[in-house]
């Protein structure tokens, strides 16, 4: 008996997404490799500690710059150049991120990493099966980003340790909601993508979603660092 048209439909359907999927979370991981490697490679070496720490609003302008030309331009650019923008991103985010690290024994970072892992990998299950639609849900965290930058801002000027730990609880709640929400987002995308896109087209959305994922992770494992990290 000849298989049924609908059942192929399906399982060619199952395969693009699953591909699609995959692509999201293996560059995802990629950026996180490259993220911990160049942070380990700062904190080692004293002279590009005091480097990073001297041109850090360098860093921290070209990274929003990278964010923000990945996230509006994706159209526009070829795959090769949103992929080593996004590789560039981690590397820098990196840099940045060791400034962090050192402030905290090494055991409570791994500790924490662990704990976010767990915690992510929970939160997109959950955003990956639930059949509630989150997009509500994710235009309210939006707002609370918009809240936490705004907040971020007023407290380097006013250095109080009470509205760091106050923003730090706050994050961890917003961008855990955000996990769910861009897992749903990214799940809707590779269940819209017709049979015959072209496959730079696909990298580029899988740079998008892994940016997307990205950021939510290294957030998050920063607000819970600030929470539950031992300081030197």
């Amino acid at each position: 008996m000849q298989p049924q048209p609908y059942s192929m439909d399906r399982t060619q359907t199952q395969t693009r997404v699953n591909e699609f999927v995959r692509g999201v979370y293996n560059w995802m991981a990629l950026g996180l490799a490259l993220t911990g490697v160049v942070s380990y490679v700062v904190t080692s070496s004293e002279a590009a500690l005091q480097f990073v720490y001297q041109t850090r609003w360098i860093f921290f302008i070209a990274e929003l710059a990278l964010v923000f030309m990945i996230s509006a331009r994706i159209q526009k650019l070829q795959a090769s150049t949103a992929t080593g923008m996004f590789l560039l991103y981690s590397a820098l985010n990196g840099a940045t991120l060791a400034l962090l690290l050192v402030m905290f024994t090494g055991e409570s970072v791994a500790s924490t990493f662990f704990i976010c892992a767990a915690t992510f990998l929970a939160l997109s299950v959950y955003g990956w099966t639930t059949k509630k639609d989150l997009t509500g849900f994710g235009r309210f965290l939006f707002m609370g980003v918009i809240g936490i930058l705004i907040a971020s801002v007023v407290n380097i000027f006013i250095g109080s340790y009470g509205m760091q730990m106050i923003i730090s609880y706050i994050g961890v709640l917003v961008f855990a909601g955000l996990t769910a929400y861009d897992t749903q987002k990214i799940k809707a995308m590779a269940l819209s993508q017709p049979a015959n896109l072209d496959a730079a087209v696909v990298r580029k959305g899988a740079i998008i979603g892994a940016l997307q994922l990205y950021l939510d992770f290294i957030l998050m494992f920063q607000y819970l660092l600030m929470i539950l990290g031992n300081r030197r």
